[in-house]
């Protein structure tokens, strides 16, 4: 049909009395254009029955994955390929009477051609990219770095394949250039390489998953998103900070995800008790330290305890320091230790103590360590504090004081007095 449309041409510029070499460059040149227009038209009708009908047909079932290649560009990058293959097919049945422009035309369908399945490819990639992140599994073995790899394994491709049609050479011959270029090539693809050997480690050890909580030098928040070269994490300031995916298997971090699924999250916060106010207890104090709750029965346990170490030893005990005594600290301590087993809000599950640290210069530390049953940071800190503002307030029921350093207005207290 194209010669004959080219005959056609040929014979009505020789009728306008047109030169046989200008009859013929003028008849090829409209068959081209002719040919370009049709193939784009046919691409417009294709795409619109992709778009339009076809689509219309895989939103209507009700298998829901089909909808995922919907909005990938792929209805038109496949109605690309009908002008595309029109044209080669074409131009290569008239390849002997096309001797001005086949070669450009055909080199540029070829390239087309190529570039359309690269880019069919990658929708279907990301296509399926969107389908695995729809289920669960994808934030525990997230795959975005291994189809980063495939599309920039499919552009890689591409481009060879292109540089083989315009240098007219197999992709054989191409890659056996290549490998004279490995070294750039490694140096070039370093980052792209380091993260997806990165990217492997991290998703089959399983070091860190979308929604983990890491801290990493500056970056102290949530894991948005885990990438082939970098991994994004969202800081609790709202900042976004860029981590190189191979940093997370060749340098430490903290990831805080073990802390989540414990179910309790750790409190450890000492106060200093001022050393000239811990003192044995007389027996004056001790009733009136047992007429705390939580602390009344261990008082009257002890107490009878002592009193028949003492006597099976025969300690003089008309003076305080002979023999064993309790002492101010230690009720505090044994307070502090049933305060926090019987609080609701932690985890009795988990490690729960009061103790003593070494001592310093500002007095003795005395920590409380254990486990808030809420590991959100709301929750968490809201339950700390409220432990913290009933030990401050209670200190001074036992005779005790906790060290603070002196201001300059304490200081001009003391000197007016």
């Amino acid at each position: 049909m194209i010669n004959k449309y080219l005959e056609i041409l040929e014979k009505l510029f020789l009728g306008m009395r047109f030169d046989g070499e200008w009859a013929k460059d003028l008849s090829q040149g409209i068959g081209v254009i002719t040919l370009l227009v049709v193939s784009f038209l046919l691409f417009l009708i294709v795409k619109f029955l992709l778009k339009r009908v076809v689509g219309n047909l895989i939103r209507k079932t009700k298998f829901q994955y089909d909808d995922y290649f919907l909005g990938k560009k792929l209805e038109r990058r496949i109605a690309f390929l009908v002008p595309v293959y029109m044209i080669e097919g074409l131009i290569y049945a008239v390849a002997p009477d096309l001797d001005m422009l086949d070669g450009f035309i055909y080199a540029l369908a070829r390239i087309g051609e190529i570039t359309t399945f690269t880019g069919i490819i990658i929708s279907i990639t990301d296509s399926i990219s969107e389908i695995y992140n729809s289920f669960d599994v994808s934030k525990n073995k997230p795959m975005k770095g291994f189809m980063q790899v495939a599309k920039i394994i499919a552009i890689m491709i591409c481009i060879l394949l292109i540089i083989g049609v315009l240098i007219n050479k197999d992709m054989k011959d191409l890659l056996i250039g290549l490998g004279t270029l490995s070294a750039v090539l490694m140096l070039v693809f370093k980052d792209p390489i380091l993260g997806f050997v990165g990217g492997i480690q991290l998703t089959s050890n399983d070091m860190v998953r979308i929604g983990d909580w890491i801290v990493k030098g500056d970056a102290d928040g949530n894991v948005i998103d885990i990438g082939l070269t970098t991994v994004k994490v969202k800081n609790w300031d709202n900042t976004i900070a860029t981590i190189p995916t191979y940093t997370l298997i060749s340098d430490p971090f903290i990831n805080w995800r073990g802390m989540t699924e414990s179910g309790g999250r750790r409190i450890s916060r000492s106060i200093i008790i001022d050393i000239d106010t811990i003192k044995f207890c007389t027996p004056e104090m001790l009733e009136r330290y047992k007429k705390f709750q939580l602390v009344s029965k261990y008082i009257t346990d002890k107490e009878a305890e002592i009193a028949e170490y003492n006597k099976k030893n025969n300690v003089d005990t008309s003076t305080l320091v002979n023999g064993r005594r309790q002492t101010n600290l230690g009720i505090f301590r044994a307070y502090l230790q049933e305060y926090i087993k019987q609080n609701p809000n932690l985890n009795h599950n988990l490690t729960m103590l009061v103790r003593q640290k070494d001592p310093t210069e500002f007095g003795v530390p005395l920590q409380i360590y254990c486990f808030s049953a809420q590991t959100d940071w709301l929750s968490y800190e809201a339950i700390q504090n409220d432990i913290f503002d009933h030990v401050y307030a209670v200190v001074k029921q036992f005779d005790l004081k906790v060290y603070q350093r002196p201001s300059s207005y304490s200081l001009s207290l003391m000197n007016d007095k």
